[in-house]
């Protein structure tokens, strides 16, 4: 099964969490709420470098992924 790069979730015990699941390497899931990250990967050292030089691109990607799907509800 192919998934796409971004998907939303939410879950009635975190009423007010806006979840955004990143689906490809590296993995994680973002809480808009709080911009807290939560990666679903295990990471080595040098893993880590690259990791946050991507890191702040994937997190705006997530974001801009969140508002395009909000501006469609709203349509």
């Amino acid at each position: 099964m192919e998934f796409p790069k971004f998907l939303l979730g939410d879950n009635t015990d975190y009423p007010t969490a806006i979840f955004v699941v990143h689906t490809e390497y590296p993995r994680f899931i973002i809480n808009l709420e709080n911009d807290e990250v939560e990666w679903l990967e295990d990471f080595t050292q040098d893993d880590e470098k690259e990791l946050e030089e991507e890191a702040e691109n994937l997190i705006e990607q997530a974001t801009a992924f969140y508002d395009r799907e909000i501006s469609r509800y709203e349509e």
